[in-house]
């Protein structure tokens, strides 16, 4: 590693058994802040920027190190407290409560927009923490894969008789969450193209295997999409250009795709979305230069893409907001309320699973030995041998899935699969099966863990899209039930001034500590996801409650 001014090249985790920190628990947050910050992980990491435009691992590098310093010299029954990525406290607490405790970019809600961020932000008061860049579990594009590929699928299920076989998908966004759409596209076996604004983007996808094939033209992606697509083959293409200037080309060729969605940066007008017309470069010019100009140049464009959108939905294409808030963005900012005619995936394909706790169980392993991840999926195939969709999933990300910083994997589980699983893991270390501790944690994007109106909560049964009490709670309760680190976070996923969204992490270190801790972690972390929907008045989520002994007291 070499340092410029504080600035860490090439950051990579430690692996083995060696200790760094007093604890495994301490020593499990080091790491995955240091594999947030991989270069095979993190799309700017001599920024400290992991996903998302700007979501961040730390404030600044002096932030970055002094959590470093403060992780390695913690006590067993210390807690370090980060303020959007900054360490702020050390406090004693004991030693069941989490090791690190994480808030990042929450404002009062008079003040809770983009320009007083950005003021706070360049004032070095504030961070955005994104969702798992923030809080220290980003696993690369693998993280948002599964939740992708179940997404298709459901999608595939309802409208296509269970296959996307013979359909075309297109969609734009290949960064550090749309990186993962040409993937998921073709394990459910669609001719998928992606339309991306910078090369390197679509290269990275190609090279790591997300993506099967680069065109930087039109009319060679659409017939190599379509051939597929008349054959029934699956295969994805990364198309150069900007959604904007090729989305309605696609239109006036009259080519409509059978599925069309977006998963661009668009929640964030300066960092995310490029306007159509400019190169990177002009457009990193044009918002130092002229930050409100810009602005209006990027909804001009968001615009014409969500026309373009709206009238694909109406010649038959099965369209959705991928939960990047771009109609968010435009109904705001433009008066364009229709934009919401096409839903977001969360109301259109996932709610029923957030009805049953079931969510983004992820996990990586501390050792670095990819054999430990081989290990754990075989664990979870034994477990539930009868799930056919999560064990071709298994099979489909063991054969497809190219590991990011340290090996790792992700599945959805239901309430009471994520406890059984943490058990097991946690033998599987006990009893050497593995070569070190396993992390365990999961996206905020979770059955329990988010207020979001334009996204998660979209559409709730009584009414309650906004009430952001829920994500609280969770992270109160994970607090109590004795996770590794918990964090809160502001505008995760769609944007500052429209979401509040909470993480955890616990660790399988083997002991018997650890079997408890993962117990009610596990068990009440879904579980308030399956409060939340019961409360809601969601019958799948109350059916769970009283199947699986769920103690809500205002359900009968």
């Amino acid at each position: 590693m070499s340092t410029d001014k504080g600035v860490v090249k090439n950051i990579k985790a430690p692996t083995g058994t060696d200790l760094q920190c007093k604890g495994w628990h301490q020593e499990a947050a080091l790491r995955m802040l240091m594999n947030n910050l991989d270069p095979d992980v993190a799309e700017k990491p001599d920024e400290l920027i992991v996903y998302g435009g700007g979501g961040k691992a730390a404030r600044n590098w002096e932030s970055y190190h002094k959590i470093v310093e403060t992780l390695k010299r913690l006590e067993n029954d210390e807690t370090m407290l980060v303020q959007s990525g900054k360490p702020v406290g050390v406090f004693r607490t004991h030693e069941e409560a989490p090791r690190v405790l994480i808030a990042n970019a929450h404002l009062v809600p008079n003040w809770a927009n983009w320009d007083e961020f950005r003021r706070l932000d360049k004032m070095g008061l504030t961070m955005y923490g994104q969702m798992t860049a923030g809080s220290w579990i980003y696993i690369g594009t693998q993280g948002i894969l599964q939740g992708t590929y179940e997404t298709f699928a459901e999608c595939a299920r309802q409208k296509f008789n269970g296959t996307l076989q013979g359909q075309l998908v297109v969609t734009a966004g290949l960064g550090g969450m749309g990186g993962a759409q040409p993937l998921a596209a073709t394990m459910n076996g669609a001719s998928f193209i992606g339309i991306e604004v910078d090369e390197h983007r679509i290269d990275r996808r190609v090279e790591t295997g997300y993506c099967d094939i680069k065109c930087t033209n039109l009319d060679e992606a659409l017939e190599k999409a379509l051939d597929a697509k008349e054959k029934g083959e699956a295969l994805s293409i990364g198309l150069l250009g900007n959604v904007a200037e090729v989305l309605p080309k696609m239109l006036d060729k009259e080519v409509i795709p059978d599925v069309l969605t977006d998963q661009t940066s668009a929640h964030d007008l300066q960092l995310g979305y490029i306007p159509a017309g400019m190169s990177l470069e002009e457009a990193a010019e044009e918002r130092e230069l002229n930050p409100e100009m810009y602005q209006e140049a990027v909804l001009d464009s968001m615009v014409t893409h969500v026309e373009t959108m709206l009238e694909m939905q109406q010649k038959g294409a099965i369209t959705f907001d991928y939960g990047n808030n771009i109609r968010g963005q435009v109904a705001d900012h433009r008066g364009m309320d229709e934009a919401f005619n096409f839903p977001g995936f969360v109301p259109a394909f996932i709610r029923p699973l957030f009805c049953r706790g079931s969510g983004p169980f992820r996990w990586a392993a501390l050792s670095g030995n990819p054999e430990d991840i081989y290990t754990t999926d075989q664990a979870v195939l034994d477990t539930f041998p009868e799930k056919e969709s999560l064990n071709r999933w298994i099979r489909k990300a063991q054969d497809q899935v190219q590991f990011q910083g340290l090996p790792s994997r992700i599945c959805w589980l239901e309430y009471g699969e994520r406890a059984e699983m943490g058990a097991k893991f946690n033998w599987l270390v006990k009893k050497g099966k593995v070569d070190a501790p396993l992390v365990i944690g999961r996206d905020h994007l979770d059955t329990g863990s988010v207020a979001s109106p334009n996204r998660e909560t979209e559409g709730m049964k009584d009414g309650s899209d906004a009430i952001a009490d829920w994500p609280l709670l969770n992270a109160m309760l994970n607090t109590a039930s004795g996770a590794s680190w918990v964090s809160l976070h502001h505008g995760g996923g769609v944007g500052i001034g429209y979401s509040i969204h909470a993480g955890m992490v616990c660790v399988a270190d083997g002991t018997e500590m650890a079997d408890e801790r993962l117990e009610r972690v596990l068990t009440n972390d879904p579980g308030s996801g399956v409060m939340r929907h019961a409360d809601a008045g969601y019958d799948e989520a109350i059916k769970t409650a009283r199947e699986r002994g769920v103690d809500l007291p205002m359900v009968d």
